[in-house]
């Protein structure tokens, strides 16, 4: 099976829409997207293509720690169902983080699964002293530093974009 991995482009969004959808049983967070694109609030977003259909799609967008540095949120991240446990996530993770690692980014945290994360180097936020604006599981809220420099001495809250709390 041959992944490849591009930016998204507008003719895709439909498609990014119904992975959302399907990968997460609702729409919550294709309006997340929309919302993010429509405040010019993406930083990143990347599709998966296995045999010319969009299998996969990841959005970053701008995160604050209290207000001091701007990094990037990862998420939401999706693949199709019937494409699941086939690498493609994984793929998709892997190209995007290493694209904000070489614009400059400094750090990328998640909200996610605490079992699957951790291997791309993500690691509880908690311990470098971020916290997250939500009240979420410690194990689930993590933190991948990409310019260990640019985050020295840095701790606090960290803040999504408020286009993820409108749409709750």
């Amino acid at each position: 099976m041959v992944i490849q991995i591009r930016p998204e482009q507008p003719t895709d969004i439909p498609a990014i829409r119904e992975v959302n959808l399907l990968a997460f049983g609702q729409g919550l967070e294709g309006q997340i997207i929309d919302a993010l694109r429509t405040n010019s609030a993406v930083l990143l977003s990347l599709v998966a293509i296995v045999e010319n259909q969009i299998v996969g799609h990841i959005l970053y967008s701008p995160l604050s720690i209290d207000d001091k540095i701007v990094g990037a949120g990862l998420g939401p991240m999706a693949v199709l169902p019937d494409h699941q446990r086939r690498g493609i996530g994984s793929q998709l993770i892997a190209a995007g983080n290493q694209e904000l690692k070489d614009s400059g980014c400094p750090f990328i945290v998640v909200l996610g699964h605490a079992d699957y994360y951790p291997r791309f180097g993500f690691t509880p936020a908690s311990t470098r002293g971020i916290t997250c604006q939500w009240d979420v599981p410690d194990d689930a809220f993590m933190l991948l530093i990409l310019d260990e420099p640019k985050m020295r001495a840095i701790s606090g809250l960290a803040k999504y974009r408020p286009e993820f709390s409108a749409a709750v």
